[in-house]
């Protein structure tokens, strides 16, 4: 079916696709911009998947300062071309994710990197907790294997939810931008400082003041 112009125009703003990508979706879903915006995602991981395997050695050392220096992030992502490195919108990810990484606090890119010793304590923990609270032995392993899932969701940056749009993760917001940009990305690694860090000290809600910043 025909679709027009400001529905098109709509669908891009809400997906960040292009605009052929948009009017073919829309086309797809008989004008209907939920429906697109479901086989845009679809589309979009798909196209991730089989750029995945593409050398990415581009790319940026993004950082990141709170106000008052208080927490320092560097992150290198990497992209497949310094053309696409220096555009306004491969530079924008990386600020975001910097933003989320000073914000949240993540101790990994991904749950691969988490130690093997340290993936048994928290099971370990895991599992004594749920035996503490009386659950019956045989499920006790599943509901380890769900605890362990919030546990990579609070400290690997790739499946956290994003600050800006808490309805998708890191890795969805990852391969959105690797399915529109057209080329491989990488977040490759990252450190963050944090002023006074091991020493006792007022806890703070940093997701706020990051965000608040981030609006100024």
């Amino acid at each position: 079916m025909a679709v027009n112009a400001s529905a098109v125009k709509e669908l891009r703003e809400k997906t960040g696709a292009g605009m052929l990508d948009c009017k073919k979706a829309l086309e797809e879903a008989n004008g209907d911009l939920t429906k697109a915006a479901v086989l845009l995602r679809e589309k979009g991981l798909a196209a991730a998947a089989n750029k995945a395997d593409r050398i990415a050695t581009e790319g940026v050392v993004e950082s990141y300062i709170h106000a008052g220096g208080r927490i320092g992030v560097l992150v290198e992502i990497n992209c497949e071309t310094d053309f696409v490195a220096k555009t306004d919108q491969f530079r924008e990810f990386c600020k975001d994710i910097a933003m989320q990484i000073a914000a949240v606090g993540p101790k990994y890119v991904r749950r691969e990197e988490v130690a093997a010793e340290e993936l048994e304590k928290e099971r370990e923990f895991l599992k004594a907790q749920a035996l503490n609270e009386g659950k019956p032995a045989h499920i006790v392993e599943k509901m380890v294997e769900g605890r362990l899932s919030k546990y990579y969701e609070e400290f690997c940056l790739m499946e956290q939810p994003f600050i800006k749009d808490p309805d998708k993760t890191i890795s969805t917001l990852l391969n959105e931008k690797i399915s529109t940009i057209g080329e491989n990305i990488s977040i490759r690694r990252f450190a963050r400082f944090e002023l006074g860090e091991g020493l006792e000290k007022k806890v703070d809600n940093f997701v706020e003041e990051v965000m608040s910043q981030a609006k100024l």
